[in-house]
């Protein structure tokens, strides 16, 4: 993309795809497979080039991004004075819509003159405002469209969210348990255990579903944003007819794998079954409130055991929790000969525990303050 002080957004321009820390590779293994142009793994996310098609098709169905910002200008400025000038003749009203509060959010360092975040937002917010007409938000809660600004080496450059809320928010939970995963942690946790929707999948610790419902989804190649609004459906740049054939383009399936959740907690139970069914997917969603040690294989095929245990730092004592993990490689060993074991924990010593043959594992991955890993295996013998 060319840098000058009145920049118009090009054919194709970069877009940041946002993941969790130590998710990259799994979520960059999601956009090759879906035929994005030149994507690239970063931290906290994956690049990729692209059109305003391509914005709209990654919000509506990359089940691992978080967030879709695309890049939509720079310019160089060295001094408060020259970033007020020059944010009044940036082009908004290539981007903007009138009648959407906007918010301003910025990111500097020190290798750039212009150093204070506060006095730069203002400053944006103040252009925005004085010579598009565009309302300012007073939170970033309060905004319908946020202005991602990043100051280093004297380079402003501009990126907009056009996802709006999260993309983990489908639209279908709207009952939880104890520290729930994310819909977008969940997909590319299955997608690190090569889970490809061809195979059933088991969690016994299922809380309030996702992880099934996820894999339900994959199964049947169901639209990841199918129920939910977005940010860039408020952009100048929004064509409704472009985007309701993307999604009327899209193809899903039936399936023939099923897919068993249980846990101890029968009013998780209750919350699983009726996100299924917001979701569309309680036909091959099937939870039972059944104890772990009390876990049977179901009849069919081998799958995927994929499972969210509660782990010291995030539920209860760590001690307490030993029993629980080793009665997990037990049924595990007992009952699923055949199959593959993927578990998430913060701790080695709980997965450790279990006694079961994990492979060797990738990096941490960022999880609500903590530093969670991926434990797998291969097909238990």
């Amino acid at each position: 993309m060319p840098s000058s002080e009145n920049m118009p957004q090009s054919d194709t321009f970069e877009i940041f795809l946002g993941t969790a820390p130590g998710l990259e590779p799994y979520l960059l293994s999601e956009v090759k497979a879906a035929g994005f142009n030149a994507p690239k793994a970063i931290g906290g996310g994956v690049l990729i080039q692209g059109s305003w098609t391509d914005v709209w098709r990654a919000n509506l169905s990359l089940r691992g991004a978080s967030k879709v910002l695309a890049r939509i200008g720079e310019f160089r400025a060295f001094h408060l004075a020259q970033l007020d000038k020059r944010a009044r003749r940036f082009p908004w009203n290539e981007i903007l819509m009138p009648g959407h509060m906007v918010k301003v959010e910025v990111v500097t360092n020190r290798k750039s003159k212009i150093y204070h975040a506060g006095a730069a937002i203002e400053r944006i917010e103040r252009a925005i405002a004085e010579e598009f007409g565009a309302e300012i938000a007073s939170s970033m809660e309060e905004a319908e469209i946020l202005i991602k600004t990043r100051i280093d080496d004297n380079n402003v450059r501009f990126s907009v969210d056009t996802s709006g809320v999260g993309l983990h928010k489908r639209g279908y939970k709207q009952a939880m348990g104890k520290a729930p995963l994310r819909e977008t942690m969940a997909a590319l946790l299955l997608r690190g255990c090569g889970y490809t929707g061809n195979e059933p999948v088991l969690d016994p610790m299922c809380g309030s579903g996702t992880i099934l419902i996820e894999a339900a989804e994959i199964a049947q190649n169901k639209l990841a944003g199918r129920n939910r609004a977005f940010a860039f459906e408020k952009l100048a740049t929004y064509d409704a007819q472009a985007v309701q054939a993307l999604r009327q383009a899209w193809k899903s399936q039936d399936s023939p794998y099923r897919f068993y959740g249980s846990d101890r907690n029968v009013k998780v139970i209750g919350f699983a079954q009726e996100n299924a069914q917001r979701a569309g997917v309680d036909t091959l969603c099937h939870f039972t409130p059944t104890p772990l040690i009390k876990l049977k294989r179901p009849e069919g095929p081998a799958g995927l055991v994929m499972v969210n245990p509660p782990y010291g730092a995030r539920i209860g004592k760590k001690k307490d929790l030993f029993a629980l993990y080793r009665s997990f490689g037990d049924v595990m060993r007992r009952e699923f000969t055949g199959w593959r074991v993927g578990m998430v924990t913060s701790d080695n010593g709980l997965a450790q525990a279990t006694e079961l043959p994990w492979r060797p594992t990738d990096a941490p991955i960022a999880h609500g303050g903590l530093r969670v890993t991926l434990f797998q295996t291969d097909i238990l013998e």
